[in-house]
């Protein structure tokens, strides 16, 4: 196969991985998009999938503070995440459930919505928290649950990270009948739609050149 010129001129790009000081500014950030996202899912009554979705419905069901089901609901998948990623990925994804759990309770005191459109909500929390997570994936870390799954799922087996969430994401809002409107779960399925629209277009390992 031939080779232009234009791409014989340009420079091989080599993977370099993330200094520490990165990957610590990459979750800080990474979660705190994901944590107001979370904010507006809540202030609309609305879902999310994975284990966040399912600390959602014990959050609705029960009463108890979000944050702290949040972080209590990932601690099996670690013992999986060690075991099929490896110990920076679990040590990373262990932080990034923490500083979200964290932020989860801090941001309710930070900002409140007078009112918030309920489909722009859905949009919008689906876009911030694909984003976020996106920003957690580069980083080689997670938010626990079926992420870890669907990561693993994409190293070993090639399955796209998005169409997996998005299978977990559906049984998860399912079950949020229970709870929530059946128009809520409407809008929950197109901010998951959305959410998983930014990792499956944007999470290209190929296109990518960190870790």
């Amino acid at each position: 196969m031939s080779v232009t010129p234009a791409e014989s001129a340009r420079p091989a790009l080599q993977a370099t991985r993330h200094s520490p000081l990165e990957d610590v500014q990459g979750v800080l950030t990474g979660c705190l998009f994901v944590a107001l996202a979370i904010l507006i899912f809540r202030e609309s009554r609305l879902l999310l999938g994975g284990s966040a979705g399912l600390a959602f419905l014990l959050h609705y069901l029960g009463g108890w503070r979000l944050g702290t089901v949040l972080f209590a609901v990932n601690l099996p998948f670690y013992v999986f995440a060690y075991r099929a990623m490896g110990r920076s990925f679990t040590l990373k994804t262990f932080c990034a459930v923490g500083v979200l759990s964290l932020y989860t309770e801090m941001l309710p005191g930070l900002i409140a919505f007078q009112r918030i459109d309920p489909v722009f909500a859905a949009v919008m929390a689906g876009l911030l928290a694909g984003i976020g997570i996106l920003i957690l994936i580069r980083h080689g870390a997670s938010l626990g649950g079926l992420g870890v799954l669907a990561i693993y799922l994409q190293k070993t087996r090639g399955w796209r990270a998005g169409t997996v969430q998005m299978a977990g994401d559906c049984v998860i809002l399912a079950l949020g009948l229970m709870v929530v409107s059946p128009l809520q779960v409407a809008l929950s399925v197109l901010a998951a739609g959305a959410l998983n629209l930014v990792i499956a277009i944007n999470h290209r390992p190929e296109r990518y050149f960190g870790a």
